[in-house]
């Protein structure tokens, strides 16, 4: 259960808004270094000073003043931005494959082991009654939805309606449908809290096997992506955010993990990097010739001038035989 809430704090916001050139102005006057004034306004335009200033944090000397250090220039700061940008679509992709390995999996365990496609309507299946009618609740409002949009044609052989318009417009029995296009109608958070109300563990063991990691891990990381995919989505800082939920750090030799388990000792345990091990780990098995982690060194080395210690990441990572077994 959730805490009371803090109390709000005593001040009065009474920073007027600034113009572009103003607020660029002001990272001059704070000793960032613009070149080319007009190129720095253009990206504060398009972009937003709020989002650009956290992107500063790294290169000012500290306190309220927000000071650059001697030598910094705009361009440190948009390179920052442009990794932390290509980051989160490298992370957007492993999660996609990931969280797309579950659906698949959770539908496969269930259809076939627990009553057909159509085992999610049985509450028998889940532990929490109120939450599984809350989960039909969200599928039933998105096949409603679909029936009040306007009518999907197929056109011609490059174009195709839907499966769910295709069910729900031939189909009147049963009313729901199956578990196959049931599960690409639910949000990363949505699918997470389904495989958690699962009644059984032998059923979240399997799916959790199925892309090689154990059910206490597929709870804690499911979890886990569930945040990072949220951040990713909504354009958020990613490289040196703090996410509150972090992979649980597996125990079982069968987990592929690092060799080196020092590495995510002390402060490296709450930041993005435990994160990133995790995704290749599950890589690892859904996808066992994929690039990414060699991507993820790529993108590293391109950006030379980011902190990887505020990512967790330790000196010489890549030489882990857990990374360098998968180039």
């Amino acid at each position: 259960m959730a805490g009371q809430p803090r109390p709000r704090g005593v001040r009065t916001y009474r920073k007027p808004a600034l113009t572009h050139e103003q607020l660029v102005d002001r990272w001059v006057s704070r000793g960032l270094h613009v070149p080319d004034r007009d190129r720095a306004t253009r990206y504060v335009r398009h972009l937003g000073y709020f989002r650009l200033s956290p992107y500063t944090i790294p290169f000012q000397r500290g306190g309220d003043e927000h000071q650059f250090k001697s030598g910094v220039a705009f361009d440190d700061v948009l390179d920052l931005y442009v990794f932390d940008r290509a980051l989160r679509l490298l992370v957007l992709d492993a999660l996609e494959r990931v969280e797309v390995a579950v659906r698949s999996a959770l539908t496969d365990r269930m259809s076939l082991r627990a009553g057909g496609p159509h085992w999610w309507v049985d509450p028998a299946h889940f532990t929490n009654r109120s939450r599984h009618a809350a989960f039909l609740r969200i599928v039933d409002k998105e096949s409603q939805d679909q029936l009040r949009r306007q009518a999907e044609s197929d056109g011609d052989q490059l174009v195709f309606r839907s499966a769910l318009e295709h069910y729900l417009t031939t189909y009147g029995d049963p009313e729901r449908p199956p578990s196959w296009l049931m599960v690409e109608v639910l949000t990363i958070g949505q699918l997470d809290a389904v495989v958690r109300n699962l009644a059984t563990k032998a059923d979240r063991t399997a799916v959790a096997a199925s892309i090689g990691i154990n059910a206490v891990l597929l709870d804690s990381w499911l979890r886990t992506y569930v945040r990072v995919r949220n951040v990713c989505a909504h354009h958020g800082r990613l490289w040196n955010v703090g996410l509150g939920v972090y992979p649980a750090i597996p125990t079982s030799k069968r987990v592929a993990w690092l060799t080196d388990t020092s590495a995510l000792d002390g402060v490296s345990r709450q930041r993005l990097y435990p994160v990133l091990v995790s995704l290749q780990s599950v890589l690892a098995t859904i996808s066992p010739h994929s690039s990414w982690g060699h991507r993820l060194r790529g993108l590293l080395e391109q950006h030379p001038g980011v902190p990887l210690r505020a990512m967790g990441i330790p000196p010489g990572w890549y030489l882990d035989p857990f990374w360098r077994d998968r180039r």
